[in-house]
Parts: structure tokens; C-alpha cells; sequence
């Protein structure tokens, strides 16, 4: 039984483009984060500008290893048409001559938030749970294959939708943050045109199915990272409120 069950898996046909986008995009509907409870208080307006606090201070640790992470793959390219391409998701977030960067708009919206920037960048207060949840995320583009790498950065196909919701409820909402949202706006045209790069590069690179399945479970994985993250802030800033012992510290709790 378990040679026949091998022969059937190998013998199962790759999707094609079509089919595999649309695997991706189940992936994004059952696992993005958009569905967080954490996510739908924000977007109803009923979070705390203490909790918005926490999440911009969480969040930066995880905006702050991205141009790591995307280095990483960067080194591991293995024509210069890939590093190329992927040099600019490096320059979207740390900056050039021309441009501040994605780690810098989100410094401004931090401390739009009423965050004292240092702090934010100096990394205080950040949840032990966030560190885990981000460094896995460097994990798995050192360890895994390059396809699985590019494939973990796929939660940018779902990105678009979520980022034009959370502009609009953050504007309706939370009006002091106006002046922040720098951040948000550029991700709307940077994001998918990444995803875009990535998603042929799968589809061309994934020679079998089980290849193709590995892609997808990439993804699913990295959609986990970003739900243990705000898992890690409703437990310590909403319910039951339980920050761990050197977190920030929402002032009046």
C-alpha cells in the first residue's frame, strides 16, 4: 500500500498557473491575517490607542527584519534577472538617495501612535512571542529551498485588499494617525508587483507537484507567522491583558 500511495503522488499532474493561483489564494482566505480578532477590533475602532501602541511597536520588529530576510534571499539568487529583481524589495524597505523606505514610514506612523521613535527602534518592550514568530520567518528562508523562500513572501497577494480596508478604517477611525499611513500607500502599488515576480517564479521553478505542494505549504506557513503575532498581542493588550514581564506597558494598565 505505501509504494502504491508513492506512485499516486508522484504521478498527480502540476497545476497549472491558474489552478496554482488559486491554491495560493484558498490558502490566503482560510490563513491571512485579516481575519484576526485582533485586526477586526482595529477595524471597527475599537481598539485603545494604548493597544494601537502595541501593535505599531510589535509590528516594527517584524518590518525591521524584512530587508534581512529579503537579503537573504537575495544572496541565494542564482541569476542576476532574480537579484535584480528582488534587489528592489531591499530598497522598498531600507530606503536609497531617493527614497526614506518602508522602515521609516513605519517609524512615523509609531510615532504617530504618541511611541517615542527611539524606543521603537532600540526594540523595547517588543513580546517575546513576536521575536519567535519573526526570527522562524528568517528561519525558513535560510533553511528551506529557494522555492519555498519566494513562496513564503506570497501573503503579499492578499496584502492589497487588507492594506486599502485598514487605510480607510485607520483614517474613519483614528484620525491622529493620518499623518502616518505613508507606510501603507506605497505597499499598495510595491505589493503587487512583487507578488506578481514571485508567483511566476514559483510556478516556472516548481517542477513537480510535490513541489508545487511544498510552495503552498510555504505559504501556509508564513500565514501562521503573521496570526501568531497578533495572537501574541491579544493575549498580552486585549483579553485577558497578561504582558509579560519587560513588554511594553500600556500606561494606565
Amino acid at each position: 500500500m505505501a509504494v502504491r500511495s508513492v506512485k499516486t503522488e508522484t504521478a498527480r499532474p502540476l497545476l497549472a498557473l491558474e489552478q496554482l493561483h488559486a491554491q495560493l489564494q484558498a490558502v490566503g482566505e482560510e490563513r491571512y491575517h485579516h481575519k484576526h480578532p485582533f485586526h477586526l477590533l482595529m477595524h471597527e475602532g475599537k481598539l485603545t490607542g494604548g493597544q494601537l501602541q502595541a501593535w505599531a511597536l510589535n509590528r516594527y520588529y517584524y518590518q525591521s527584519i524584512i530587508p534581512i530576510k529579503d537579503s537573504i534571499i537575495l544572496s541565494r539568487g542564482p541569476d542576476s534577472v532574480f537579484r535584480r529583481a528582488w534587489r528592489k524589495r531591499v530598497v522598498d524597505h531600507d530606503g536609497d538617495a531617493t527614497s526614506e523606505g518602508g522602515i521609516k514610514r513605519w517609524i512615523k506612523l509609531a510615532e504617530a501612535t504618541g511611541l517615542d521613535p527611539g524606543q521603537v527602534l532600540a526594540g523595547q518592550g517588543i513580546l517575546p512571542a513576536t521575536r519567535f514568530a519573526v526570527n522562524e520567518y528568517l528561519n525558513i528562508v535560510r533553511s528551506r529551498s529557494l522555492l519555498e523562500a519566494v513562496a513564503s513572501s506570497l501573503t503579499e497577494l492578499f496584502s492589497t485588499r487588507l492594506i486599502t480596508l485598514r487605510v480607510e478604517k485607520l483614517r474613519q477611525h483614528y484620525r491622529w494617525l493620518s499623518g502616518g499611513l505613508d507606510y501603507f500607500e506605497a505597499r499598495l502599488y510595491q505589493a503587487p508587483e512583487d507578488s506578481q515576480f514571485a508567483l511566476n517564479y514559483v510556478y516556472d521553478h516548481a517542477k513537480t507537484r510535490a513541489e508545487q505542494e511544498l510552495a503552498i505549504q510555504a505559504l501556509r506557513d508564513k500565514c501562521d507567522i503573521l496570526w501568531a503575532q497578533l495572537d501574541a498581542l491579544y493575549f498580552a493588550y486585549v483579553e485577558p491583558g497578561w504582558p509579560p514581564p519587560g513588554a511594553f506597558r500600556i500606561e494606565g494598565r
